[in-house]
C-alpha cells in the first residue's frame, strides 16, 4: 500500500487522515486481490454515468425501536421506558426527545415503525444485502447493495472506486462488515480505507510534515509515477494496471479522506462523537465517518457503508440511548442539512437501521434483549417523499399492527433511488442463472 507517514489528529478508527493515509491499502476483501484485477473484471460491461448514491448507516447490535422512533406512552412502566416523545416539524409525527435536530427536519425524512423480515443474526449482512447469509451460499452468497451497484454501474470516475466501506474494526467482527460481494466476486468488494491486502508502495522518506502542503505531496506522487515509467514498469502495465495506479495516486481519494481540507465549521457541525461510551466489542460513535461519506460521494463513490455505535443494550439501555442518541442526532441531521445545502439530497439516499429491534419488556438490568419480530428504520434523501411515519407496532411494541415494511422493501427502495428497476434488473450468478436483486418491491409510499 502507499503509506505517507506523518503526524496529525487521529480519528475514531485510530488512523490519522492527514498523517497516515493508507491509500493503496484501501483493499478489496482478503486474498490479495488487486485493483488491476478489479478493472479487468469490469472491462467487458457497459457503465452508467449516474451520480445517484447511497449512505448506509448500520446501527450495530439492534437499536431499541420503542425508544427512538415510536415512544409507547400508553404502555405500562415495565415496557414504556424513560423517554418522552417530542413533536417534529410535521404535524402528527413525534419521535424520541433524544433527536431534537432530526425532529426539526422530519419533512425531509421518513420513519418506518414496523420493519419486519429480520433474520435475527447479530451481524450487518442483512442490512447490507437484504438477504440472509445462507441464501445462494452454494454459489457465493448474495451481494451487498454496493457490490451490485458496482457490477451494474461501475465507477463514476476512473480514479474513484464505486463502493467504499468505512466501518471501523470491531471485536465482534460481523458488526464491522462493510458488505460482501457474494457471488459477484472480489472485483466488486468494498474499498476499505484501513484494510490490509495490497503490496506496500511507500514514498520513501517522504512525510506530510516535510512536504508541508498538497502541492508538494502531488509533486512527489508525480515523481513516483515518472520513476516507475523510467524503470519500464509503466510500459509493462496494461491499461488496467495503469488505471489501478490512477486510483492509488488519486488526489480525489486523498482529499476525500482528509478532513483537514474541510471547512472547520462543517466539521464542528457533524461533531466527532466523543467520548466513546458503551463501545465494548462494537463500533465507536464515529460522527466524522458521516462527513467522510459525504466527501466520498462528492468524489464519485456510489455507495458508502459504515457502522455507527454499539446498540446491543442488554443492560442500561436508557443510558446507552442517552449517549448514542444525541450523537446520532447531531451527525445525521448535519448530513441531511449538508447534502441539502449542496443540492445533493435528492440524489443521495440515507438509511439508518440495525439488524433487529429490542424486547418490549425491560429486563432486570434495565436493558432490552433481542427482538427480531419487529424493528424500525429512518430514511432521508434520494428523492423520497418525506414527512411520513409509515407503519406502527401494537400498544406494547411487540409486533407490526399497521403497514409492516419488509427489510427487502427498504433495500428495493434504495435500488429504486439509484435508478435500478428491481422488478426487471437481474445479475447472473456463477451458474449463469439470472438473479433478481430482491424479492420485494420498493416502499410505494416513498417513491
Amino acid at each position: 500500500m502507499l503509506s505517507i507517514l506523518g503526524q496529525a489528529t487521529r480519528y475514531c478508527d485510530g488512523i490519522s487522515r492527514r498523517g497516515f493515509l493508507k491509500i493503496g491499502g484501501l483493499s478489496f476483501g482478503a486474498g490479495g486481490f488487486s485493483l488491476a484485477d478489479l478493472y479487468r473484471a469490469e472491462a467487458a460491461s457497459g457503465k452508467s454515468s449516474s451520480q445517484k448514491a447511497v449512505i448506509n448507516i448500520f446501527l450495530a447490535g439492534g437499536p431499541p425501536h420503542q425508544d427512538m422512533w415510536e415512544i409507547k406512552t400508553d404502555a405500562p412502566s415495565e415496557i414504556r421506558g424513560e423517554f418522552r416523545p417530542i413533536k417534529t416539524n410535521v404535524s402528527g409525527i413525534e419521535i424520541c426527545e433524544m433527536f431534537p435536530q432530526l425532529a426539526g427536519m422530519m419533512d425531509k425524512a421518513a420513519v418506518l415503525r414496523a420493519v419486519v423480515g429480520c433474520h435475527g443474526g447479530h451481524e450487518a449482512f442483512q442490512c447490507m444485502t437484504g438477504w440472509g447469509r445462507n441464501d445462494l451460499r452454494s454459489v457465493g452468497g448474495r451481494p451487498a447493495i454496493g457490490s451490485a451497484v458496482s457490477k451494474l454501474y461501475g465507477p463514476a470516475d476512473p480514479s474513484v472506486p464505486p463502493y467504499v466501506g468505512l466501518a471501523a474494526p470491531t471485536s465482534h467482527v460481523p458488526w464491522s462488515d462493510p458488505g460482501v460481494p457474494g457471488f459477484l466476486g472480489s472485483a466488486h468488494a468494498p474499498f476499505r480505507p484501513d484494510g490490509p491486502g495490497m503490496q506496500n508502495m511507500t514514498l520513501n522518506g517522504i512525510t506530510l510534515d516535510r512536504l508541508g502542503d498538497r502541492r508538494q505531496l502531488l509533486g512527489q506522487l508525480d515523481q513516483m509515477r515518472r520513476e516507475i515509467d523510467i524503470t519500464g514498469a509503466m510500459a509493462g502495465m496494461d491499461a488496467f494496471g495503469q488505471r489501478a495506479l490512477d486510483v492509488l495516486t488519486s488526489s480525489k481519494l486523498i482529499d476525500a479522506l482528509d478532513l483537514s481540507k474541510e471547512d472547520p465549521r462543517i466539521v464542528e457541525r457533524y461533531g466527532d462523537g466523543k467520548p466513546y461510551q458503551f463501545q465494548y466489542d462494537g463500533a465507536p460513535t464515529c460522527n466524522d465517518h458521516l462527513l467522510i461519506a459525504r466527501r466520498l460521494i462528492e468524489a464519485g463513490v456510489r455507495v458508502v457503508s459504515l457502522s455507527y455505535g454499539r446498540w446491543d443494550s442488554h443492560g442500561n439501555n436508557f443510558g446507552m440511548v442517552r449517549d448514542h442518541g444525541p450523537k446520532l442526532d447531531q451527525c445525521v441531521s448535519a448530513l441531511i442539512e449538508d447534502l441539502d445545502q449542496r443540492g445533493m439530497l435528492d440524489d443521495v439516499s440515507i438509511v439508518v437501521w440495525g439488524e433487529f429491534g429490542r424486547t418490549p419488556q425491560i429486563n432486570a438490568q434495565a436493558g432490552r434483549d433481542h427482538w427480531p419480530r419487529v424493528s424500525a428504520a429512518f430514511l432521508a434523501g434520494g428523492g423520497i417523499r418525506g414527512g411520513q411515519a409509515i407503519g406502527a407496532t401494537n400498544r406494547l411494541g411487540e409486533e407490526a399492527a399497521e403497514r409492516p415494511v419488509h427489510m427487502q422493501e427498504i433495500v428495493a427502495t434504495l435500488y429504486h433511488n439509484l435508478g435500478i428497476d428491481t422488478a426487471a434488473v437481474t445479475i447472473a450468478d456463477p451458474t449463469g442463472r439470472p438473479q433478481f436483486l430482491v424479492d420485494h418491491p420498493p416502499i410505494h409510499e416513498l417513491i
